[in-house]
């Protein structure tokens, strides 16, 4: 009888685990330099799986430099996760390090100025769980069926050996749940709960996690999601429904805030039950847009974000666009309703 696809890919993805883990395996024997990274304008996945594979490959005896794309400072919301403070600046990196693994990156654009590690390095791994990313890097371990690409690194440090302790825990917990939207959303499978009960037994303060991740910003962002709300509009005509909002750095600024709090606004734009999808343009300094895109499950947003120049998940998705604002959201309109 023939193995069902499912068990299939759940082979394929426990050998690529298997694979990845001993090259890093053998790296840290070496003492090798192992550069790892995760995308642009981190979230807490990215981090928590940068952050919790260094440790395990530093208790291994690797030389790990863990590092983010840009010349941005670490989001003051994710400064607590443990070991943050060891984040390396890029411009600080060797040029052609031993090894170097992408870490929830959906494609190379999404490494910015680190991208050119994937050629220089030594060899380069990608670790990912993004349905739109293409395959790149000499081993991949993607994987979009899992919830988050802490779970992947989860089962890395299984295979590396590396008992997952209150530390390692309370980063890949953090990745999890907010990949998961603390579990609500529609990628929490069985397995993932799983794996958070089995995170919770190390004894992190679960609670006190979600609550810096869901339930604490500034003042000032209540200030800023009025306004962001208020100029809302809803296109129950384009698509299976739209609605959308716009704001930018520079008026996050205005409200006393740090950019990286227009990330939230998509998950309260979202709560509009008339619209399948939720769109938020976020202005950048350069001028360009970043574009985050939600559904509610009648459209497949990562389609949508490819077809414009980026990727993500079927529920959740973005990209970047350098047209002005008017000409973002029409060629959006556009999409959705070829869609």
């Amino acid at each position: 009888m023939a193995v069902p696809s499912t068990a299939a890919a759940t082979r394929r993805i426990a050998a690529a685990s298997r694979t990845v883990a001993g090259v890093l395996s053998e790296a840290a024997e070496a003492r090798a330099t192992v550069v790892l990274s995760g995308h642009v304008n981190p979230d807490a996945d990215a981090l928590g799986s940068t952050l919790a594979l260094a440790e395990g490959l530093r208790r291994r005896g690797a030389l790990v430099l863990p590092t983010f794309p840009g010349t941005s400072a670490l989001p003051a919301s994710l400064g607590w996760l443990p070991g943050a403070e060891g984040f390396v600046p890029s411009s600080a990196l060797p040029s052609s390090p031993d090894v170097f693994v992408s870490l929830d990156a959906a494609s190379p654009g999404r490494l910015g100025e680190l991208a050119g590690l994937l050629d220089t390095a030594g060899t380069s791994i990608v670790v990912d769980h993004h349905a739109s990313n293409p395959g790149f890097g000499e081993l991949r371990l993607v994987d979009p069926g899992a919830p988050a690409t802490v779970a992947l690194v989860a089962d890395l440090l299984d295979d590396l050996g590396v008992a997952i302790d209150r530390r390692l825990a309370t980063c890949l917990y953090a990745g999890l749940a907010a990949d998961t939207g603390s579990f609500r959303f529609g990628n929490t499978r069985p397995s993932t709960h799983e794996l958070a009960a089995r995170l919770l037994a190390t004894g992190i303060d679960h609670a006190a996690i979600s609550r810096r991740l869901f339930d604490t910003a500034p003042f000032g962002w209540l200030g800023l999601l009025s306004v962001v709300t208020g100029r809302a509009v809803l296109e129950p005509d384009v698509g299976a429904g739209l609605v959308w909002t716009w704001s930018s750095s520079a008026e996050a600024a205005e409200h006393g805030l740090p950019a990286e709090q227009l990330e939230a606004l998509v998950d309260v734009i979202r709560a509009a039950e008339e619209a399948d999808v939720a769109c938020v343009l976020k202005g950048q300094d350069d001028g360009s847009w970043s574009v985050s895109l939600r559904s509610r499950g009648g459209t497949d947003v990562a389609r949508i974000a490819s077809g414009l120049g980026g990727g993500g998940h079927t529920l959740a998705a973005g990209y970047s666009s350098y047209l002005d604002r008017e000409k973002t959201i029409e060629a959006l309109r556009q999409a959705l309703a070829e869609a």
